[in-house]
């Protein structure tokens, strides 16, 4: 390892331009995109930004690391809008207050692939699931949405990639939305804000050391 001399200047200038919403890309055969795209949403959380997190290879009744921590920070401090679980919703129109607020964290698949018994209704619940995302983006009602995993849907083709891109171009101003999964279009990358390879040096299962509760789930 080489020594160096912490830097004495701020080695970058402040940015002048105008604070947006940010299309981010957490891509790359490495382990850490979903992890990291957690960790914003829960930065976000932490600032008050109400959050909503799709996973398009999740089943709705999973029950990983992060859904327990989201269901307990919803019940300690609901994001704004979002009322506690014993709470109806408030504010916004008859219609909003009627309608079922969602978990701030959502599976909308069956599971990966070589586990699927049915090919095309994986695909159709990512189509399903796209119309959910794609309505909460436009929405304008969440500072952030996660897109998870909803790389693999795209290349197998199960979503139209045209209808992605227009709906990121169409969000609302101040929307951010972050992708994850490997294989990240181009055309997606072309139009995202941040984009982040993880690249894989050394991977804990190779030395066959198996998954592991609080560490990949």
């Amino acid at each position: 390892m080489q020594i160096e001399t912490p830097p004495a200047v701020k080695p970058y200038d402040k940015p002048e331009g105008e604070r947006r919403g940010l299309v981010i890309v957490n891509t790359g055969d490495g382990k850490g995109k979903s992890t990291a795209a957690f960790g914003l949403a829960l930065r976000a959380h932490g600032r008050g930004k109400a959050v909503k997190i799709f996973q398009f290879m999740k089943e709705p009744t999973a029950r990983f690391g992060e859904h327990r921590a989201f269901e307990q920070l919803e019940a300690f401090r609901p994001a704004p809008g979002r009322p506690k679980p014993d709470e109806a919703p408030s504010g916004g129109s008859d219609d909003a207050q009627r309608r079922a607020w969602g978990p701030m964290i959502e599976g909308l698949g069956d599971g990966f692939s070589w586990k699927s018994q049915d090919l095309e209704h994986s695909a159709q619940l990512a189509r399903d699931g796209w119309q959910k995302a794609k309505a909460a983006i436009l929405s304008g009602e969440f500072f952030m949405v996660v897109l998870d995993e909803i790389t693999y849907p795209l290349i197998y083709g199960w979503l139209p990639l045209d209808d992605v891109l227009q709906t990121l171009r169409e969000r609302p101003k101040d929307g951010h939305v972050v992708l994850t999964g490997r294989r990240c279009p181009p055309e997606i990358i072309e139009l995202a804000d941040t984009v982040t390879e993880m690249t894989k040096v050394k991977h804990a299962f190779n030395a066959g050391i198996p998954a592991q509760r609080g560490i990949e789930d």
